[in-house]
């Protein structure tokens, strides 16, 4: 089973939990902000992962973090879903997240 590091705060964890939804994907989720356990595992795999460099270099969190049952980790739910063959459901409800950080 996936497991899918994320905070309820976030639109894009939102976005990618709804499509893991909506296809049947089986995950557990962690909530960075729900506890430290949660949010240490999250900057363990963050400070020591190399797929997380070019989104700290642009000064991005890194969530969703996703973790397959390999240990691969990956970051971008929606390549994720077209390597399946899935499509991407895009909630006409759900807020963006825009460059001034409002809807975030």
């Amino acid at each position: 089973m996936l497991k899918f590091y994320g905070s309820h705060m976030c639109p894009y964890c939102r976005e990618g939990r709804a499509n893991f939804d909506a296809h049947g994907i089986a995950y557990e989720f962690f909530d960075i902000n729900e506890s430290l356990k949660n949010l240490a595992e999250f900057l363990d795999m963050r400070d020591h992962l190399p797929v997380f460099d070019e989104l700290k270099a642009e000064g991005d969190i890194g969530l969703p973090a996703i973790v397959k049952e390999d240990g691969t980790v990956f970051v971008d739910w929606e390549i994720y879903l077209q390597e399946l063959g899935l499509p991407v459901v895009y909630r006409e409800d759900a807020p963006a997240c825009g460059l001034d950080h409002k809807n975030c």
